[in-house]
């Protein structure tokens, strides 16, 4: 009996995470009528076109996208086991790690990061790219090690672990009218608002939800960060809504209250490529994400 060869795998992953016979080709430093053929090699031996023609492009069929699902794991399994196995000396270590996050994560949590991995590390550097970056860096090709933030459609190469969840809480200036007495629905959407929006959205989910009871806000003016929106109620009579634990820090001095309208809490995921799940730096990071993340737990009460 013939035995498969099992460099077939590492093509077939790559073939399928790029969806394209000619970026598959780069990757692997192939030419590419080379990964044309490995490409007839591995229909072969799955017994199955893998990557059809549409249009201009080649789609996954059914078995493909079955076959995607296992064989990012396989290949990662073949790595590690092919890996030696190094002690980390973190007081030698020496590099770079890129976080792609939004500017509340880098405020809140980021002078707690820093100082954290400069306990263990005072050799490694963090650098936290803006969100604004995700069409150029990925995951995939090694520009970014982690990415922090609200997990969306992601594919089966990319790991997925929940930091926390938040929630959206209101902030006004101290003084303010909505600092005294409970704050209604009507009461809330009578205010002036300054909502966050970085596509330049009207509307969002707290708009749906005050609209579902027949309310409608006034938002005077749309900021792309909180920040930023935070800001200028603090200078104002302008409310702000705005997540609660990504803003801990940026509110203080100001009166904090629970939105009178219920909305979805957000999940808070960190996100990373496989092919870094067993590197001891890259696992060490992945920890004091996760730490610094946890020490900090306090609620805003419900009025």
């Amino acid at each position: 009996m013939t035995l498969p060869d099992l460099n077939l795998l590492f093509a077939l992953d790559v073939l399928l995470a790029e969806g394209s016979v000619a970026r598959a080709a780069r990757r692997l430093r192939l030419s590419p009528s080379a990964m044309s053929r490995t490409l007839a090699r591995l229909r072969d031996a799955t017994g199955d076109p893998l990557l059809v023609r549409a249009g201009r492009g080649l789609v996954a069929t059914p078995r493909a996208e079955e076959l995607r699902r296992q064989v990012g794991t396989v290949v990662q399994d073949a790595e590690a086991l092919l890996r030696p196995v190094r002690l980390l000396d973190l007081s030698r270590l020496d590099r770079i790690f890129t976080l792609r996050t939004n500017e509340g994560f880098v405020e809140e949590f980021g002078p707690r990061l820093v100082a954290r991995v400069g306990v263990d590390a005072p050799g490694v550097r963090l650098r936290f790219a803006p969100k604004s970056d995700k069409d150029m860096m990925s995951l995939r090709d090694a520009a970014i090690d982690l990415e922090v933030g609200v997990a969306g459609e992601t594919g089966p190469e990319v790991r997925i672990q929940a930091l926390f969840r938040d929630r959206f809480i209101a902030a006004v200036r101290e003084g303010h009218p909505l600092g005294e007495g409970v704050v209604t629905p009507e009461r809330y959407a009578a205010g002036r608002h300054v909502s966050v929006s970085r596509r330049g959205r009207e509307r969002g989910p707290i708009d749906e939800a005050l609209s579902a009871l027949g309310l409608q806000r006034t938002v005077v003016c749309m900021v792309s960060g909180f920040s930023a929106a935070l800001a200028m109620a603090r200078a104002s009579d302008l409310i702000a809504s705005v997540p609660e634990r990504h803003t801990e820090g940026a509110r203080a001095g100001m009166h904090s209250f629970a939105l009178p309208v219920a909305t979805m809490e957000v999940t808070i995921s960190m996100l990373w490529h496989p092919r870094l799940d067993a590197d001891p730096a890259q696992r060490w990071l992945r920890e004091r994400v996760r730490e610094v993340c946890s020490a900090s737990r306090r609620t805003i009460n419900a009025t």
